[in-house]
């Protein structure tokens, strides 16, 4: 691939990358250092890409790798900050900013792996195909991991505590069908 195009779509690709790396981060400047060093790294490796292949996935899997990589190296130093409330900045009603406030504590709260899904699918448009290229996964774990950020958030933001999990509706099921069970051998 000519460097101009490749430059091309590094540089088409920037806004995506920094919605990436702030969902991942929740603090900007952190968002742009890992932007930077993503794409240092991008060009570093251009010979390693390969034309006619996914390009965006790509490159959120420097970003991801690189993401990744920082955590090990500060694990015990690091210090992730939510979100600023300039990220939520519109002009709105004091209601809509305390829900848009709200809802960014609930993002905040969602493991890793939904909250970038989530964005990824939500704010970037990609597809659950991309979102399971650039995050090594299946794409079945990609649309699982949206649906039950979605279904988190949903929980959060009507006020319950969690969403029930699987295996405690299983365990409520066992327990109907045994209570069941006990009140045909009393007939």
């Amino acid at each position: 691939m000519p460097n101009n195009e490749f430059h091309g779509q590094l540089i088409a690709l920037l806004p995506r990358l920094r919605v990436q790396a702030l969902a991942l981060t929740r603090n900007r400047a952190a968002a742009e250092d890992l932007v930077q060093d993503a794409v240092a790294n991008a060009l570093a490796a251009q010979d390693s890409f390969t034309p006619g292949t996914n390009f965006a996935a790509w490159m959120h899997r420097i970003l991801r790798n690189r993401f990744i990589s920082t955590l090990r190296k500060q694990r015990d130093t690091t210090d992730i900050e939510d979100l600023p409330a300039g990220a939520f900045a519109v002009g709105a009603t004091h209601e809509d900013r305390l829900v848009l406030k709200e809802l960014g504590r609930a993002v905040n709260r969602l493991p890793t792996d939904q909250r970038e899904a989530l964005f990824m699918v939500v704010l970037q448009g990609m597809s659950y195909e991309d979102v399971a290229a650039a995050t090594g996964c299946a794409v079945g774990t990609a649309k699982s991991r949206v649906f039950r950020a979605r279904r988190q958030l949903q929980a959060w933001l009507m006020g319950e505590d969690r969403v029930r999990g699987e295996a405690s509706e299983k365990a409520e099921s066992r327990e109907s069908v045994r209570g069941l069970g006990e009140n045909a051998l009393r007939i």
